[in-house]
């Protein structure tokens, strides 16, 4: 297995309330003496790419919330060795941040939202912005943050009706909508009674456009499948995570926004760096420690189960 995709979440505050992440809103954050400096995300970005990282995500919470995100995506694009940088936004914050992300050296986006209806949009993420991350959508493509996806979470019984004007997005725009399969964290959000296998939403998409014709994945597949809608600028894609297994791929580690290491996302188990870091801890002994990730990361067996209660807005999915 090569390890070479790194995700980090830069904080763990957002502007939305979303059902499925951040219900409770404002409560519970990290202090923030405890999220991890720019300085100390980048030496350990540098070091993760010493050891194979060649791509960096940039996620949340909502990482545009952070002050001077593009100074961070500069110092991260400026390290040789990494190929692609990227980012998961709500585009909420996009339209007007799009263009110093460009110009900064960031890749492309991956736009969170789970619906295109105001309704539907507000009672998932607890807020009337989708016009403001619709602009951003349109923004993220005017500015060349290519290949823009839209990531959608489909759940029983509240945004079921948005599967079709989601997926029609992909016939108008050039972007690659994707279908994320809902997996509750913690006691706090939805309850996994309303998780919708991927199988019924493109039977149900295939009903309404006909077959989906099998892409070839690009470089930034990752686990996600495509397809391609008849007369369509973009593309569909699933991400199963719950109905399937796709350990033997899996090819990221995640950082979270108080510099701890998670080798897999269902394991409880992490590496604390920033008490390495805090410690004066020399690039010798952090490197040894990243061997050892990337060592627990090969060997690691899922069980599909949460072994800990965790919150997708520390860890950035």
């Amino acid at each position: 297995m090569t390890v070479d995709y790194l995700r980090i979440s830069v904080t763990d505050r957002c502007n939305l309330r979303c059902v499925y992440c951040n219900p409770l809103g404002d409560s519970g954050f990290i202090a923030p003496r405890e999220i991890l400096r720019y300085e100390e995300i980048h030496r350990l970005v540098r070091l993760f790419a010493d050891r194979g990282i060649r791509k960096v995500r940039l996620t949340g919470g909502e990482p545009l919330v952070r002050k001077d995100i593009a100074h961070l995506t500069a110092r991260l694009s400026s390290i040789a060795a990494i190929e692609d940088l990227a980012m998961t936004t709500n585009g909420v914050l996009l339209e007007k941040a799009a263009p110093d992300l460009k110009a900064a050296g960031l890749d492309r986006v991956n736009i969170s939202i789970d619906s295109v209806e105001k309704e539907s949009y507000k009672q998932i993420t607890g807020l009337d912005l989708l016009d403001e991350a619709v602009k951003g959508i349109d923004k993220a493509i005017a500015v060349g943050l290519k290949p823009v996806k839209i990531n959608a979470v489909i759940l029983r019984g509240i945004n079921e009706n948005q599967i079709i004007p989601l997926a029609g997005l992909a016939r108008r725009l050039d972007v690659m909508v994707r279908f994320i399969e809902y997996f509750p964290t913690d006691r706090n959000t939805r309850p996994g009674s309303e998780y919708i296998p991927n199988s019924h939403i493109r039977k149900t998409i295939e009903n309404r456009f006909g077959p989906l014709m099998s892409l070839v994945p690009g470089k930034s597949a990752g686990p996600a499948l495509y397809f391609k809608l008849a007369q369509s600028e973009g593309a569909i894609g699933f991400i199963s995570g719950r109905s399937s297994m796709f350990c033997a791929s899996c090819n990221r580690l995640r950082l979270t926004s108080d510099g701890r290491v998670r080798p897999c996302l269902y394991s409880a188990h992490s590496y604390d760096m920033k008490k390495l870091l805090r410690s004066g801890a020399d690039d010798t002994r952090i490197l040894e420690t990243i061997d050892r990730i990337i060592g627990q990361k090969r060997n690691f067996t899922k069980t599909n189960s949460f072994t800990e209660e965790f919150s997708m807005r520390n860890i950035g999915g």
